[in-house]
């Protein structure tokens, strides 16, 4: 397995972005940067204390549990559609509406 970036490594990442975050104009979408930065720095913290916990108690943290016979499957996940997951779309263009904007980015038509 190929060596790359380490969880410090994505921790100090975010703390520069977080810290670049301040330069944002719009007071709106800084709050929301920052909150979303903010969130993945704690995810990532806990991330790697339990990751540390689960090892020091002998279990491998990144074992892959086999579903039981008769478990239902999930269907294969496709980035697009993950990202545009619970997404709304415009009925005049069928672009992807931005649920904090009252208007279609690709066409003008309201909400």
């Amino acid at each position: 397995m190929a060596e790359g970036p380490t969880l410090s490594d994505f921790m100090r990442h975010l703390q520069a972005v977080l810290e670049e975050s301040s330069e944002i104009s719009d007071a709106e979408e800084k709050q929301q940067r920052q909150w979303q930065l903010e969130a993945a720095i704690q995810e990532a913290i806990i991330f790697g204390n339990r990751f540390r916990e689960l090892q020091e108690h002998g279990i491998d943290p990144l074992r892959l549990v086999k579903p039981k016979s008769g478990d239902p499957t999930a269907p294969p996940v496709n980035k697009i559609e993950a990202l545009k997951s619970g997404a709304m779309h415009c009925t005049g263009c069928g672009a992807h509406l931005e649920a904090d904007l009252s208007f279609c980015p690709a066409c003008g038509q309201e909400k």
